[in-house]
């Protein structure tokens, strides 16, 4: 199993920056990508950025040049460093870790959440 601890959400100004932190413990080691994703009210919860086996990364298209996915092996920690924030990246702000099984199968870990507000 994997825990995963967030921190570091709040209100920014428009193009402002933020960086997000979610912490992992556990079976780190049988966790083969670790992600970010957003909710919005009223809206599905989105893929925001990703990165596979710690090296590759991916990103939702209204991100990308802005915002970057980052891994701290030494402090077993993922970041989300978020500059030129608009209003529409307001949401709740998840890390994901997905732990494959011996077997082979994938589950979905999930932090807590945290908000993140873009407003003048």
């Amino acid at each position: 199993q994997v825990q995963l601890v967030e921190s570091g959400g709040g209100l920014v100004q428009p193009g402002g920056s933020l960086r997000l932190s979610c912490a992992l413990s556990g079976s780190i080691f049988r966790v083969s990508a670790m992600g970010w994703y957003r909710q919005a009210p009223g809206k599905p919860r989105d893929l925001v950025a990703i990165i596979i086996s710690g090296a590759s990364t991916d990103y939702a298209d209204s991100v990308k040049g802005r915002f970057t996915i980052s891994v701290d092996n030494a402090k077993n920690t993922m970041y989300l460093q978020m500059n030129g924030l608009k209003p529409e990246d307001t949401a709740v702000y998840y890390c994901n870790a997905k732990y494959q099984s011996v077997a082979g199968t994938v589950r979905d870990y999930w932090g807590q959440g945290t908000q993140v507000t873009i407003s003048s």
